[in-house]
């Protein structure tokens, strides 16, 4: 299963994203900033290719998606939230697109989370390509 999360907005404040799943639209994404250098828990990752695995995850007590190996961050997940004060670097997903925000968190988790659990069941692998477009 192949993710391409196409940034479009890239302001001082938020990065929104555009979610695709196998070239087809599932959602958008708020990140925190775009930033050239990572200051912890309010940076948005760097552009790049990364696995997706599903691992439990201890802070929200359950197999969660985790990208893997990016580079300085760790515990890089996609999960619920609507603004950038709701993630440390992590992916939040929504079904709305907001100003500065996405909407509707939970509805878009769940529309998500199973097509990526049914992939790895058959044994796709999954991976997430980002790329700044603004």
């Amino acid at each position: 299963m192949e993710l391409l999360l196409r940034r479009v907005q890239i302001t001082p404040d938020v990065t929104i994203g555009e979610l695709l799943v196998n070239g087809e639209h599932e959602c958008w994404v708020c990140e925190d900033p775009v930033r050239d250098h990572k200051i912890a828990g309010v940076t948005a990752i760097p552009e790049g290719t990364y696995n997706v695995v599903i691992t439990f995850s201890n802070r929200f007590q359950r197999d969660m998606p985790l990208l893997e190996d990016v580079p300085e961050f760790s515990g890089i997940r996609i999960h619920t939230g609507n603004t950038p004060e709701n993630t440390e670097g992590c992916l939040l997903v929504g079904q709305d697109r907001r100003e500065a925000s996405v909407g509707h968190s939970v509805a878009a988790y769940n529309q998500l989370y199973p097509k990526l659990v049914e992939a790895r069941a058959q044994g796709e692998a999954i991976t997430i390509t980002i790329t700044n477009e603004d």
